[in-house]
């Protein structure tokens, strides 16, 4: 339920931070000035007690997160990925996070194995590890199959993880809800439609038979990709909250020491690993949205090997080519055209100037052109990026929320492999093969080929359909009402002003 007892949650949230030394972290990261943090400290310290005290033995941040729940574990995660932003030491801290976790009791594994698959796993395997990894969502056991003889990977959900996530996406709409209602110049940015997304995620997630399906495709996709590898589903040992697929053998991606005894290229890895996701985003429209270092590793071979296929993305193929144009232009530094691509997309409203928004995209890329290989950064540009859309009146794209957040994760993995890895070098040569690809003579005539089946297939309809839509275009649109949810949120909001004002103080100070 979205209703004001979220604003408890968001309050013991900000309580929590401060008991478990989780705040003092953050704010030394963020250079905060004394007056924040002495205003903070004003309001949280007599209230930590209100939170929860976590894990004494674990450091601050990641003591905080496995105290707050799974969507805050998954918020670190993304963050252990981003040693450029938090810093080495805290991203090596918080990426215990991505499959280090304390696991839950083999015998209760073993049990919800029995459910799902309706057989005894002691009939089914002849060997069953405990937990070998353990990450927010669920933990996953080394085992032998009987009848073959093969090692699996067997993933199993956390007992009541489906409540615990629900907990706290009600506690996040209920703050994008209190922020759109307080902060109208937010609704740009689509709060309550990125905790939507949000929540559609982690709802795949939640049903392991969708990421056997996610699997299953991604390998046939990626099979032609040379020096890339997906563990493959066992569809007949899998079920809603029991996985079962190929066992991974190698080297975790992120332990650069391991891969250096082992003779592996970090430099050429971290390349790859960038050439591969815009390759999988750019060509197939389906990559591995979740692609940090607790989800990879190398194989004997040298190949990169992926699992874990939870959280995966999909984009059409007009975005694709939007989002292609764009990386492209960035690249050309032809920002007249970056801005061109922006306004026929509809991204940014046609009443706007585009010589304007050209020469505020050349404000954007020209610094970051000019800095050296180790500070090139897509997060950085993405950050500059922001900035200017805000501008010019661009709406938040849900579409492409993850695409965004992924490249961000996967060019973190890239730089901890490579520091000094040029983002744009690696980039160029897989966008401009897309480019010549997806627009051209070739690409124009299997798109009017596509067009024609369309209209051969709605041909009869057509004349109906268009008659219609003239009548519709006719007749003034109703105006737009409030969405229910938010005038309930509007009379929580007036029925207890106050302490919801200090529940989203506590939010942005987040």
């Amino acid at each position: 339920m979205r209703g004001p007892h979220n604003i408890w949650r968001l309050i013991r949230t900000g309580a929590t931070l401060e008991r478990t030394g989780a705040m003092s972290v953050m704010l030394d990261a963020m250079e905060a000035p004394p007056l924040l943090r002495g205003l903070y400290r004003g309001i949280a310290w007599p209230l930590q007690w209100l939170g929860d005290k976590g894990d004494p033995s674990r450091p601050p941040i990641t003591r905080a997160l496995t105290a707050l729940g799974p969507a805050y574990i998954k918020f670190g995660q993304i963050l252990s990925t981003r040693p450029d932003v938090v810093g080495d030491d805290l991203a090596t801290e918080l990426r215990v996070l991505q499959d280090k976790l304390p696991p839950f009791p083999t015998e209760i594994a073993k049990k919800q194995i029995a459910e799902a698959l309706e057989q005894d796993p002691d009939e089914i395997f002849e060997e069953f590890s405990d937990a070998v990894a353990a990450a927010s969502i669920a933990q996953v056991h080394k085992a032998r199959l009987k009848r073959t003889g093969e090692f699996v990977a067997v993933k199993v959900l956390r007992p009541g993880i489906g409540k615990a996530f629900q907990r706290d996406i009600d506690a996040f709409y209920f703050a994008a809800g209190a922020i759109e209602l307080f902060a109208p110049f937010s609704r740009r940015l689509k709060p309550y439609a990125v905790i939507e997304h949000f929540e559609s995620v982690v709802l795949g997630e939640l049903d392991l038979r969708l990421e056997a399906a996610s699997a299953s495709q991604f390998q046939s996709n990626t099979e032609k990709d040379e020096g890339f590898r997906v563990a493959a589903p066992r569809w007949d040992l899998t079920d809603k909250t029991v996985l079962t697929m190929d066992w991974v053998e190698g080297t975790p991606i992120g332990d650069n020491a391991l891969l250096e005894k082992e003779g592996f290229d970090r430099a050429a890895l971290g390349a790859r690993v960038l050439q591969l996701f815009l390759s999988h985003a750019l060509r197939d429209g389906f990559f591995h949205g979740d692609m940090h270092q607790g989800n990879l590793k190398v194989g004997p071979d040298g190949a990169i090997v992926a699992y874990d296929f939870g959280i995966m993305g999909q984009i059409d193929e007009y975005t694709r080519r939007v989002y292609a144009e764009i990386l492209y232009g960035f690249i050309k530094r032809d920002y007249r055209r970056v801005a061109e691509v922006h306004f026929e997309a509809g991204y940014v409203p046609a009443d706007q100037d585009v010589e304007a928004f050209a020469l505020a995209l050349r404000a954007v890329g020209e610094p970051i052109f000019g800095m050296d290989a180790s500070n090139i950064s897509m997060g950085r540009l993405l950050a500059y990026l922001f900035e200017v859309t805000e501008r010019f009146g661009m709406e938040t794209r849900t579409e492409l929320l993850l695409l965004q957040r992924t490249m961000v994760v996967v060019e973190g993995v890239s730089r901890s492999l490579s520091p000094h890895v040029n983002i744009w070098e690696v980039a160029q040569p897989v966008v401009e093969d897309y480019i010549k690809v997806s627009i051209g003579p070739k690409a124009l005539a299997s798109d009017l080929a596509k067009t024609a089946r369309v209209l051969a297939r709605f041909g009869p309809r057509l004349p109906a359909l268009a008659e219609a839509a003239l009548v519709a275009q006719s007749h003034n649109a109703p105006p737009k009402r409030l969405a229910p949810s938010r005038r309930r949120i509007a009379g929580w909001m007036l029925a207890g002003s106050g302490l919801t004002l200090v529940g989203v103080w506590l939010l942005s100070a987040l």
